[in-house]
């Protein structure tokens, strides 16, 4: 069976710089309700990626439903960030490592 995580990527606005701790608020509260609905599979920031805030990888039931799920995250939502989206097959023990 194929297993497939969707990797966002978020991408710096020039806004970026005016978040502010309640907004980190609000993306740290979606983090948390992403993990209780069993949607979130890892997520962290990035450091010496310039333009790149970081990443959140996803468990979807297709491209539809994880891109939804991107736009309610707040520094999405709220313009400091763009992301671009990526569906990732799965390669690991359990498949052989697709071979």
């Amino acid at each position: 069976m194929e297993k497939w995580l969707y990797v966002m990527i978020m991408k710096k606005e020039k806004t970026y710089n005016r978040v502010t701790k309640a907004v980190i608020t609000r993306h740290v509260e979606n983090l948390r309700a992403l993990d209780e609905e069993g949607k979130l599979e890892l997520s962290g920031p990035f450091k010496g990626y310039p333009g790149v805030a970081g990443m959140v990888i996803l468990k979807a039931e297709s491209l539809e439903e994880a891109d939804a799920l991107c736009r309610r995250e707040p520094l999405v939502a709220e313009g400091y960030v763009t992301y671009t989206l990526a569906a990732l097959q799965v390669a690991d023990k359990e498949n052989n490592y697709l071979l």
